[in-house]
């Protein structure tokens, strides 16, 4: 995770930005503080990485690349005002000992890219390139599936996708996602290879309900999300909700403030 010391909304580069709606940046602190708080209370670990000034977005360190065991692939940035994030997470994580490659395409890291324990799924259509999906593969050995993007409001797989069990344990892979944010054929290929999956609602999605981190028990999710949390406990997940509103101003909720490192 990466402490919100600069978050604003300054430019606007998605349709939930809008400079004019201002950030509480002490709210904004409190509600990271509170995400950071509950993933240490789940028992999970939180590294942090530096922010740097001039970078308001760094917060959502999802985007700052793809990580799978010892093996990383950096983010290259579609927009110009969250370039020097790339390098600034790339930096981060060869300084962990990880083999980092730097990418040639476009793409914003797990923004784009959800690890499952056989696969990645791949968004495209508004910030990451089809030729970033070839590229990942290469980089974090493991197959990848395409999926299209045709909403601009999911403008990243992590506003469609919930990933809520990788399938690395006992059980299989598990996902939530909104269908109305996918092309017909990828629509399709989610139905295929998901045929059990959790299908979110219009409401929910609109909250970014599907931007939530999942231990394969827990999901930390919005808390606004109310219905979605509730058909996640009828499938035997115990959902922890939790106000990220501050960050919706920018288009980014949980799993945006969290870069996951995937065995």
């Amino acid at each position: 995770m990466c402490a919100p010391e600069h978050f604003q909304v300054t430019y606007a580069i998605n349709p939930w930005m809008d400079p004019a709606n201002r950030v509480d940046a002490d709210r904004a602190r409190v509600q990271w503080e509170i995400l950071r708080n509950t993933y240490l209370s789940l028992g999970h670990r939180v590294d942090l990485v530096d922010p740097v000034a001039g970078q308001p977005d760094m917060v959502f360190a999802a985007n700052g690349g793809l990580v799978v065991g010892d093996r990383a692939y950096g983010a290259k940035f579609r927009h110009a005002e969250r370039a020097a994030e790339g390098g600034a997470y790339a930096a981060w994580l060869t300084g962990r000992g990880l083999q980092v490659t730097e990418p040639e395409h476009t793409n914003e890291g797990e923004g784009d890219f959800l690890a499952l324990g056989s696969m990645i799924l791949a968004g495209t259509g508004f910030r990451t390139s089809l030729q970033a999906h070839i590229e990942a593969a290469d980089a974090v050995d493991r197959p990848v599936v395409s999926l299209e993007l045709v909403d601009p409001r999911f403008y990243h797989l992590d506003v469609a996708i919930a990933v809520l069990d990788d399938g690395n344990g006992d059980a299989p892979a598990d996902i939530a996602y909104y269908p109305g944010a996918f092309s017909r054929h990828s629509q399709r290929t989610l139905r295929e290879l998901f045929p059990d999956a959790i299908l979110c609602s219009p409401a929910d999605a609109a909250v970014l309900g599907l931007n939530a981190v999942s231990d394969g028990h827990h999901v930390v999710l919005p808390a606004e999300a109310t219905g979605l949390a509730a058909s996640l406990r009828q499938r035997g997940y115990t959902p922890v909700p939790v106000d990220l509103g501050e960050f919706l101003k920018s288009g980014g909720s949980v799993k945006c403030c969290t870069m996951e490192l995937h065995r």
